[in-house]
């Protein structure tokens, strides 16, 4: 049975991780393209950025800007590395979600709490190497909904 998606949640990007990385991040994406800061971003050890809202509608996506070179601080390998650009979906139910991809056989890893605490984010790549990240639906600010 597949995997149920129901949204998109954000694009992971990758920056330099420094202050003076972060502030050109939100020259370029806030004065320049117009698009506002999520204020709310939590704090994430060893990882600085900025996370941006993408359109107006309460199911809008988000642009995640990550600071990391190299192995990030929260990655569990080079490969196993949350800050690995990505694209972010939301699933109906993370547990199912987990099953399905265990009865297909498909590899993936999983962060518990790094983005609050009832965060649960499963990483795996599709076919062609690109890094997808699955997680429970309302359990992220990637969009005006979810931030009640």
């Amino acid at each position: 049975m597949p995997i149920k998606v129901i949204e998109l949640h954000h694009h992971g990007i990758r920056i330099a991780p420094t202050a003076d990385a972060v502030a050109q991040a939100r020259h370029f994406y806030v004065d320049v393209l117009g698009i506002p800061a999520d204020s709310g971003r939590p704090d994430i050890p060893g990882v600085p950025g900025l996370w941006l809202d993408v359109g107006a509608a309460a199911q809008s996506a988000q642009i995640h800007l990550m600071g990391a070179v190299g192995q990030s601080p929260p990655a569990r390998s080079d490969t196993e590395d949350p800050t690995i650009p990505h694209v972010a979906l939301a699933v109906e139910d993370i547990v199912e979600t987990r099953r399905e991809l265990d009865a297909q056989g498909i590899s993936y890893w999983q962060i518990d709490g790094l983005v609050g605490t009832d965060s649960q984010q499963v990483f795996l790549r599709d076919p062609f190497g690109n890094m997808i990240e699955l997680h429970q639906v309302g359990t992220c600010r990637c969009n005006q909904a979810a931030r009640g």
